[in-house]
């Protein structure tokens, strides 16, 4: 027996469930939520994270969302700069994608403490140009801030080929709680968004990027670079089936 495949696996499955339990998805319907001061950045509440989406079958937190160097990014960006037409295609595929997270307390389940909601450029560009209306301001402010109403409309109530998500923001100005129970679980139930999306290392990545690029080529995993031939077979491999990629992106997330 693989004692550390074994500690391996067991440590994915404590991860996913950490994940789990600390994500919001709104639901088919509406829900009032409030969005509340990031405790580990008191300056900004919104979370841009940056992710490589399916790749050998799963997403991977890339380094540049914490200023670090990404060898999964250093190719696409190689490829992207090739001038040929099918490495393009899959610079697009293997580059790193944003996904913005938000602290949040569920209205009716504020007990459960604080969760982070995740949403798209649409939703993230909605939420900023609300706080930059002075009719507005700053939502989630603690005393004088203001609910959000999300809507979540399924692809299959819409008829369109992905779900939807609206958002409307509250007229009345409100605190997020006058219990002062609920406001220290605000505070004390907040996680470092860290501990739930964990960055691997340079060679960690390069690892996936070798096995993406040579499915079942064993050795593959044990190059700390992507080798010369996987640099020149690129433009010529099959290209892989993603959807684009906002759109799987709110698959992934809201399914």
């Amino acid at each position: 027996m693989d004692l550390n495949a074994i500690r391996k696996r067991l440590g994915q499955l404590q991860t996913t469930n950490n994940r789990t339990s600390s994500l919001w998805k709104p639901q088919p319907g509406k829900t009032q939520i409030r969005v509340v001061p990031y405790e580990f950045n008191k300056d900004n509440p919104f979370i841009e994270l940056f992710f490589h989406y399916n790749l050998n079958n799963r997403s991977y937190l890339s380094p540049i969302s914490f200023g670090r160097p990404d060898p999964i990014e250093e190719f696409a960006q190689k490829l992207k700069a090739s001038g040929n037409k099918e490495d393009y295609q899959l610079s697009k595929k293997l580059e790193a994608k944003m996904r913005t997270f938000a602290p949040v307390i569920v209205r009716g389940e504020e007990s459960q403490g604080v969760k982070f909601w995740g949403f798209g450029k649409t939703v993230y560009q909605e939420l900023l140009s609300i706080i930059a209306d002075p009719d507005y301001g700053d939502i989630t402010d603690p005393v004088n801030g203001r609910d959000v109403v999300v809507e979540f409309i399924s692809a299959e109530e819409s008829g369109a080929s992905f779900p939807t998500t609206k958002i409307r923001v509250k007229p009345n100005q409100t605190p997020i709680s006058d219990e002062p129970a609920i406001l220290e679980n605000v505070k004390s139930s907040q996680k470092d968004i860290r501990d739930i999306y964990q960055e691997q290392s340079y060679d960690d990545l390069t690892n996936v990027l070798n096995e993406w690029l040579n499915p079942g080529d064993e050795s593959s995993k044990e190059q700390s670079t992507p080798t010369k031939a996987t640099e020149t077979s690129t433009s010529t491999m099959e290209t892989k089936k993603v959807k684009d990629t906002s759109e799987a992106f709110d698959e992934l997330f809201n399914s």
